[in-house]
This record gives C-alpha cells, sequence and structure tokens, in this order.
C-alpha cells in the first residue's frame, strides 16, 4: 500500500516536470493527447491518476518509453535519449573526449 501511495505522489510529479522541461501548458498537453482541457491538471493535481493506456500516450506525448519514464536516476529522459543517438554518432576517440568532460564537470 505504501508503494502505491508513492506512485500517487510521484506520477504527478513526473508529469508536471516532463511538461515543464517541454515548455507546454497543462491544457495545452491535455488537448494534444485528445483529452478534455484539465485532463493532465487533474493527474498533476493528485485527483487521478492516468490509466495504462493514458501513460503509454503520455510517455508517447514525451517521445519516452515507459521504462525513462520510471528511470528514477534520469531527471530528463527526453534529453538522455537525444544524447544517446548522438553518441552512437562518434568515434572511440571522440567517445573519450566526451568522457573526459563529463568526469570534469562530476568530478569523479
Amino acid at each position: 500500500m505504501n508503494e502505491h501511495m508513492n506512485y500517487l505522489h510521484w506520477i504527478p510529479k513526473r508529469i508536471a516536470e516532463l511538461r515543464a522541461q517541454k515548455g507546454v501548458s497543462a491544457r495545452d498537453m491535455s488537448l494534444s493527447l485528445g483529452q478534455n482541457a484539465g485532463y493532465i491538471n487533474r493527474i498533476e493535481n493528485k485527483v487521478t491518476l492516468p490509466s495504462i493506456t493514458g501513460l503509454l500516450y503520455i510517455c508517447d506525448y514525451f517521445g519516452i518509453t515507459p521504462q525513462e519514464f520510471f528511470d528514477l536516476e534520469s531527471e530528463s529522459p527526453q534529453e538522455s535519449k537525444e544524447l544517446m543517438r548522438e553518441l552512437k554518432k562518434l568515434n572511440v576517440k571522440q567517445i573519450g573526449h566526451i568522457m573526459a568532460i563529463i568526469h570534469d564537470i562530476t568530478d569523479e
């Protein structure tokens, strides 16, 4: 039951964060999903949770998978996904340079 309560708070927060990163209003997102104008607002205000189908549409809207949505370690899954796409274009030497920069930034 406690885990269920955590998701009641975490899912709305996650949607709000991803929506803010995308720079879209709750109303516009709701309408883009084919829902009434208050749909996302009701989720973010913890009045309701999306159905599984609704959550899949929300993930699709953000361009992420459900696994990325529930990845608690990734604050910005859209950007992480885009970064991975770009990294795949690099050669080994270029990836080494990027890793050096990342280690410098994160002090590892």
